[in-house]
């Protein structure tokens, strides 16, 4: 493990190199999805060039060479969440997919009319759609915890939510608007005390470090790879074994079965159950080379100068006048989102990208959490480990430009 070293990770990511409008590249959307190293790039090509063939179904060299690379991927995972069992490991399409996956699978098993589920009032849109429609299905009610003006949850409001009718929590890790860093170990424990499953959104947090997810004790946990330097159109679904064998398949076709007849299905195993149809495979691979990428990094110094560049970043912010930031939680992830008095948020946003600057402007699949702070939206600048305090000053300058042109 080297030494971290922003300047020489920055040379792993070619898109850094860019100019965009004749400006160099300052990327501060990482929240949306982050750059990819070259290995992962070269990954997708090697595939498509000198592997391409279908998984699991094949007896031949290159189904088999296709096959032992995808499921080595499945290894590595089970390995960077510390889970128990490689069957635990699911694939999906990302995390959306894996909350729709558990919504319509658990939900429908085990959520009845009248029953609750219970989320909060920062979570993505992701993560709030599938529980409303699940329990306008079922007849069910959905619970929301709220939060207090600087963006964490009020725990003692959680307490009182929970009741013999709760049948499954489901949160954020990190709020990909406000980048609280929820207290998701406490808040398992609490519902585990009454028999509550819990579902953690992980989306924004495995960009940080891996979650353990049996320190955790989670039940389901999901992300998306392209959130952690890898490709597009790739997820995992992490369930402790016993819970997905409980719960039927979310979608039937091949690889999910054991027999067909026209009489009856027969259901494979863990994990394939729940894996129907040709799934990404080249992106399965190169997740294998992403995951290679980030545990060869020096997670401490990457901590370290994460935890310094969102100071950095808050600081410069809250000296321009008329800005205001929503979300300043304790405990936070680097992320932040600011409104500037009196300008809209996508004029912002226009004009700083013409001097090479791309944030997200909007309210961040979050519509919900912007009503709670009675705003339409944000400008939102994510950070990664890849980003500089120069690229934090050029956000400053680009953003002062704006405001004097917009006032």
């Amino acid at each position: 493990m080297k030494k971290f070293d922003v300047n020489t990770i920055r040379k792993d990511f070619p898109i850094l190199s860019r100019k965009v409008n004749g400006r160099p590249l300052v990327y501060l959307d990482n929240g949306a999805t982050a750059q990819k190293p070259q290995v992962v790039i070269d990954s997708l090509i090697n595939y498509y060039s000198h592997e391409n063939a279908n998984i699991h179904r094949g007896v031949h060299t290159l189904s088999q060479e296709a096959t032992t690379a995808y499921e080595t991927t499945r290894e590595k995972v089970q390995r960077y969440l510390n889970a128990e069992h490689k069957e635990e490991i699911i694939f999906t399409k990302g995390t959306t997919d894996g909350i729709n996956l558990i919504a319509n699978s658990f939900g429908k098993q085990n959520i009845q009319k009248g029953d609750e589920v219970i989320i909060t009032t920062m979570e993505h849109h992701s993560n709030i759609v599938p529980w409303q429609m699940i329990c306008e299905e079922k007849e069910a009610n959905l619970k929301v915890i709220p939060i207090n003006d600087k963006g964490e949850l009020i725990l003692e409001e959680f307490k009182k939510l929970l009741s013999p009718r709760t049948k499954i929590v489901a949160l954020t890790h990190i709020s990909n608007t406000l980048g609280t860093i929820n207290p998701v170990k406490e808040i398992i424990e609490l519902a585990h005390q009454q028999n509550v499953p819990v579902l953690i959104d992980g989306a924004q947090r495995v960009a940080h470090n891996a979650p353990d997810v049996r320190e955790l004790d989670v039940d389901f946990y999901v992300f998306s790879l392209h959130k952690m330097f890898g490709p597009t159109g790739i997820g995992i679904l992490y369930g402790k074994k016993a819970l997905l064998e409980s719960i039927p398949p979310y979608q039937g076709g091949g690889d999910m079965i054991k027999t067909v007849s026209f009489e009856k299905t027969t259901y494979n195993e863990l994990p394939h159950k729940f894996e129907a149809g040709t799934p990404n495979i080249a992106a399965g691979i190169a997740t294998a080379a992403a995951l290679d990428y980030i545990n060869a990094l020096d997670w401490e110094g990457i901590h370290k100068h994460e935890t310094e560049l969102l100071a950095y970043a808050t600081k410069c912010l809250k000296e321009i006048d008329g800005l205001k930031i929503i979300g300043e939680a304790e405990q936070k992830a680097s992320v932040i989102s600011f409104i500037v008095e009196g300008i809209h948020a996508y004029d912002i946003g226009v004009i700083i990208d013409k001097m090479g600057v791309a944030v997200r402007t909007g309210h961040h699949c979050t519509q919900p959490l912007m009503e709670r702070f009675g705003i339409l939206g944000t400008i939102r600048a994510s950070f990664t480990f890849y980003n500089t305090k120069e690229e934090v000053d050029l956000l400053i300058s680009a953003l002062q430009k704006a405001i004097k042109m917009l006032a």
